[in-house]
């Protein structure tokens, strides 16, 4: 342990003794608390705790992930019970702070539940069903700490494995520890995290940029924004790691414009690791040295791939880059370059600090860990849940989000963001695992999953998610940019009830130049939403289309071949496809139809 860590966790432990000696009011000021009123509460707390007379600490936290339960107050008494308190609106305070926090007494009629301790009459935390099956690692702090309080992240084991990367491991040894941990890469293409660091420590060019994707422009996914709304020092944490690992000298964390509290939560978290020597010259009194700066962007889709990412942190478009060269020899600036998303990196500091076995040993033998699901549309709990590999979709949706808020069939989920597909009701048993659901011709992507009951219509879904992807596309390549506006035309007309004989081919034509000609994933997998919608809902589709029937659907037959080196979180291998067009379209009595895939 260094000097500079032993004084930081000393003191970090007494000032959380202090802090927990008086009473503490934690209030969820994140954007879901926010949205759902927290800063009225927060308001009414200060002055009503004020008038009181009481010496108690009121923070700002992040959600807990209980998005449904917001504005949610967390009140700790010394000696007494911690209560969680749901949808707590200013007009409930004075009773909260009368009776709890200066008596001493839960208002139960208020609670959602206890927290360490039983209280008759009500679940505790871990009992609600959002609660149950979840391992939280990257959320391990969600909603216990404040989000920048560098001494409120140590004193719960914070910076321990930065130490005992810097002090008892060389960087090739931290590589292959996150390699064994058999960690994947969260953003989408599910890679191995270790292997991709190794191409980038082995190169010897001193200046290199370990980059940080928190884009996030994904409908219906939260987690990143959640993980530096929360704890963005588990992030800054990581990101040193991985730089000490790689030997990279900077770091750079990518968030969309327009998020301002995980922005300038993340700013702020930064400031005091500088303060404290945990960043800039000689990190904790050691010979390594990182710097890290968050770098902001528009709003841009695109600039979630890793090379338009690149382009937009040098100030330029967000537009791919042609490949290769890839990152690790040539990124931003021209620097070497490593880009894994927000999930992957905030990981790392308990791998490091727990093991790679302990990791290996949550999940699934080739998904290791959790999963960070975001749960919206038609769900009884919506919000944020971090899971184990393995559990099955049903779980999910049913036992956790608590299925349809009015006891509605679920009809399917959207998952994998606007560029995947939907997962019928009759595979929601599909066990949560990467390459389970890659064979499945399903995508988990960035953790989205929107849930649909069976009013909803499949083929509005797909249109929607379609004009999202025709309005994102960069324009660079024309493949994407005129692809996607020829899908979103096609299925205009088939929402319209005005759909052409040929339609049905004509989708498949051009998802087939979608996939083989676009220059990045955006365009790549533009055709997704439409062949997994058509797969499992081909006869909503033969409805909106005046009853004619494919007898055989253009199906992409070939595998996909990856160039040498491809690698990256959320990057697409380029497509080497073998297509098979053999199209026959034939009117048929509409309770005939029968969608026909190869």
């Amino acid at each position: 342990m260094t000097e500079v860590f032993d004084r930081l966790l000393a003191t970090a432990m007494d000032r959380w003794a202090e802090l927990n000696a008086r009473p503490w009011i934690r209030v969820s000021t994140g954007m879901m608390g926010t949205a759902a009123g927290a800063r009225d509460t927060l308001g009414a707390l200060r002055h009503d705790v004020a008038q009181s007379g009481i010496q108690a600490t009121i923070s700002e936290v992040g959600t807990t992930g209980l998005c449904y339960a917001e504005p949610l107050v967390d009140v700790s008494i010394p000696g007494g019970a911690r209560m969680l308190y749901a949808n707590l609106g200013p007009e409930r305070v004075p009773e909260i702070v009368e009776r709890h926090i200066k008596g001493g007494q839960p208002v139960l009629e208020f609670a959602l539940a206890s927290v360490d301790s039983d209280v008759r009459g009500l679940p505790r935390r871990e009992q609600l069903p959002m609660m149950q099956h979840q391992v939280r690692i990257a959320l391990r702090n969600a909603g216990e700490i404040e989000p920048a309080n560098l001494y409120h992240y140590i004193a719960r084991g914070g910076f321990a494995g930065l130490d005992k990367a810097l002090n008892e491991m060389q960087p090739d040894e931290v590589v292959q520890e996150v390699r064994n941990s058999g960690l994947r890469g969260r953003g989408g293409a599910a890679f191995s995290t270790g292997t991709k660091w190794s191409f980038l420590a082995g190169n010897p060019s001193p200046s290199k940029y370990i980059l940080c994707n928190c884009e996030e422009g994904d409908p219906g996914a939260f987690n990143d924004k959640t993980i530096l709304d929360t704890d963005p020092l588990t992030l800054i944490e990581g990101c040193i790691i991985a730089g000490y690992a790689t030997g990279a000298s900077n770091g750079i964390v990518f968030i969309r414009h327009g998020h301002d509290s995980p922005i300038e939560r993340t700013r702020a978290a930064i400031r005091a690791c500088y303060s404290n020597g945990i960043l800039g010259r000689r990190v904790m009194g050691t010979d390594f040295s990182f710097d890290i700066e968050v770098s902001l962007v528009g709003e841009s889709y695109v600039a979630g791939e890793e090379t338009a990412l690149m382009e937009a942190v040098e100030g330029k478009r967000s537009m791919p880059r042609f490949r290769p060269p890839f990152p690790a020899a040539y990124g931003v600036w021209g620097k070497p370059s490593n880009i894994n998303n927000i999930k992957t990196i905030s990981y790392v500091p308990e791998i490091i600090r727990r093991g790679a076995a302990w990791f290996n040993g949550i999940g699934t033998e080739k998904s290791s860990g959790t999963a960070i699901a975001c749960l919206s549309g038609d769900i009884l709990y919506p919000g944020l849940v971090e899971v184990p590999f393995g559990l099955t979709m049903r779980q999910v949706v049913e036992d956790l989000g608590g299925g349809d808020p009015d006891g509605k069939q679920i009809k399917f989920l959207q998952t994998g963001g606007p560029l995947g597909g939907v997962l019928p009701a009759e595979q929601l048993d599909m066990v949560l695992d990467y390459d389970a659901m890659a064979a499945a011709g399903a995508m988990f992507g960035s953790g989205g999953l929107i849930v649909c009951n069976e009013t909803r219509s499949v083929v509005d879904l797909v249109r929607n998610l379609l004009a999202f992807d025709q309005m994102e596309s960069c324009g660079k390549c024309f493949p994407c940019r005129l692809g996607t506006s020829h899908l979103l035309e096609v299925l205009d007309r088939i929402c319209a009830g005005e759909s052409h004989d040929g339609d049905m081919d004509l989708m498949a034509r051009i998802g087939a130049n979608l996939r083989a000609g676009s220059l990045c994933g955006h365009g790549q997998l533009g055709y997704n939403p439409v062949d997994s919608a058509l797969k499992h809902f081909g006869d909503e589709f033969l409805a909106q289309m005046g009853g004619y029937s494919p007898l055989s659907i253009p199906r992409f037959v070939g595998p996909l071949t990856t160039r040498r080196g491809a690698q990256a979180d959320g990057e697409t291998p380029t497509a080497r496809v073998k297509l098979d067009f053999v199209v026959k379209l034939e009117p048929v009595a509409l309770t005939n139809a029968v969608l026909e895939a190869d």
